[in-house]
């Protein structure tokens, strides 16, 4: 995998964020936090885990989970606006960390310790992990904001490439 795979993926990864932000401020504060049948309880609880799962996984890629690691909770983000504002400025950080890989990077291992143990993976491996596992929280959020009368519609992406010309260009 090249390293501007990853940031493509990464950049379709942003777009269908915003998309999903944007309709998700226009949810009514109940139903922001309603629970719901999904894995991380809420509209609110999904969007804190999508976010702090690529802030956790960049940290390990960065090699600082020395530093202060720990899952963010819902209720320090009251508002979609606030999550927005905290998600931008990761993305800033993701997309410099990003910036500073090159190809031969991409087969580096990132090496990181769970309960009592140390894995050892491949960089795209998780980089590639970090935008599968958005999606798959993308997906339950659409479902969710549909629901409330808020679909975000189609987030294909052929979509983003037709909408980002430059991103299909080899």
């Amino acid at each position: 995998m090249y390293i501007a795979d990853i940031r493509l993926l990464f950049d379709y990864n942003y777009w269908t964020r915003d998309k999903l932000l944007a309709c998700a401020a226009d949810v009514s504060p109940d139903q922001f936090i309603a629970p719901t049948t999904h894995s991380w309880g809420s509209l609110r609880g999904t969007l804190v885990h999508t976010m702090d799962a690529e802030w956790g996984w960049r940290l390990r890629c960065q090699n600082k989970m020395d530093e202060d690691f720990g899952e963010l909770k819902e209720t320090d983000f009251p508002t979609v606006q606030a999550i927005a504002d905290h998600w931008r400025n990761e993305e800033l950080e993701m997309r410099q960390y990003l910036a500073s890989l090159s190809d031969a990077d991409m087969t580096s291992l990132v090496v990181y310790p769970v309960d009592q143990e140390v894995r050892k993976r491949v960089l795209w491996h998780v980089l590639f992990h970090m935008i599968n596992h958005g999606m798959q929280h993308r997906s339950e959020i659409a479902h969710m904001l549909t629901q409330y009368g808020q679909s975000p519609g189609e987030l294909d992406f052929t979509l983003f490439t037709l909408e980002r010309p430059n991103a299909a260009q080899p």
